[in-house]
């Protein structure tokens, strides 16, 4: 039909493929404004300690600072002090493949999220225990519809990890284990629920606008009543009602626009949950605390504001995107996921 000619040619010509800097240019909806935030965001401290030239995973403690690195051959978190001084490294007898994200649960466990897949080749990923009494456990995890690059760990109050996809079209799943996990053992994931991100116009990342809709961490508050997912531009918070973070990804989110950074992939709340502190790869890098405003109560109308249900839009989101314009988004990020797959060769060790 005429119509639809002219709608192709229309987005078409929206998408411009640019070869510095590997922008990228969606034909998606892009996000209404954020509000106004409480106060701007402010940097904390730097992190140059060589040990951390690729932090990836954060999360406060008191006064302090737990991190990881995105890679490295033996599981080793690191303490930072307020002025982001490396105080203290517990490691662990693991080869990680792929460490993304961090969480702490109740119990005082630190768990790594052993789930970057960039290559989307791991039979099984995994979650490694640092428990309060030295011992450590292996989960390992598998896909029911194969494999996922995932870089966001969101720990439910009541010990439930859920995992979020990195989709370069934003369009990610929210998958969590079908029984309780077993140390040394293999458990199934289930799909549970998904959240599409749109554009926002906020700058920053390794990878043009689809860096504002690629899912790079995840936190929840230490008092249980609030999650957050970031990507590299964005930080989003929904309110969480018990442990259902998948019914709170359901939800209406404040999002909140992120300081412009290479590559920011660490997110956590500081313990009153009143502020985000956000970090990325690459040295010097900041720590920054970011106010968070206040988060509406729990609405089941779906979410706006740069983030959409999967199921039930009218909006021609990701899933109605042409195929020229998948080709186009996935060939932005070759060079980048190459470079990334390169970091690493073999097979994986955990997964």
């Amino acid at each position: 039909m005429p119509e639809q000619a002219a709608r192709r040619r229309e987005l078409a010509a929206r998408l411009i493929p640019v070869v510095a800097g590997a922008t990228l240019v969606l034909p998606v909806p892009v996000a209404a404004a954020a509000p106004a935030g409480p106060a701007a965001p402010s940097v904390r401290c730097q992190v140059t300690d060589p040990r951390l030239p690729e932090l990836s995973g954060l999360v406060a403690v008191g006064e302090e600072y737990l991190a990881i690195n995105d890679g490295g051959d033996q599981v080793a978190v690191h303490v930072l002090d307020g002025a982001c001084r490396v105080t203290a490294v517990h490691t662990a007898p693991v080869d990680p493949y792929d460490p993304e994200d961090l969480a702490v649960g109740a119990d005082g466990t630190v768990w790594l999220a052993d789930t970057g897949d960039n290559g989307l080749d791991r039979a099984t990923v995994a979650l490694i225990a640092l428990r309060p009494d030295g011992s450590t456990g292996l989960y390992r995890l598998a896909y029911p519809d194969g494999p996922r690059d995932v870089e966001a760990l969101l720990l439910a109050p009541d010990g439930t990890p859920y995992l979020v996809t990195k989709e370069v079209l934003g369009a990610s799943a929210v998958y969590r284990p079908v029984s309780a996990l077993v140390d040394s053992g293999t458990v199934g994931l289930t799909e549970v629920g998904g959240v599409s991100f749109t554009l926002t116009g906020t700058p920053g990342g390794p990878v043009g606008r689809a860096g504002q809709l690629m899912v790079t961490g995840g936190a929840v508050s230490r008092d249980g009543r609030t999650v957050a997912l970031r990507t590299y531009t964005d930080a989003y918070v929904w309110p969480l009602s018990g442990s259902d973070v998948a019914g709170a990804l359901a939800g209406e989110p404040v999002r909140i626009p992120l300081p412009e950074a290479l590559q920011g992939e660490a997110v956590t709340f500081t313990p009153d949950g009143s502020a985000l502190v956000v970090a990325g790869e690459g040295l010097p890098g900041d720590l920054t605390v970011v106010p968070v405003a206040a988060v509406p109560s729990t609405s089941p109308s779906g979410a706006d504001g740069g983030v959409q249900q999967l199921l039930g839009s009218d909006e021609a989101g990701p899933s109605l995107l042409p195929a020229a314009v998948v080709a186009a988004a996935v060939a932005a990020v070759l060079v980048w996921l190459g470079g990334r797959l390169r970091r690493r060769g073999g097979p994986p060790t955990t997964g």
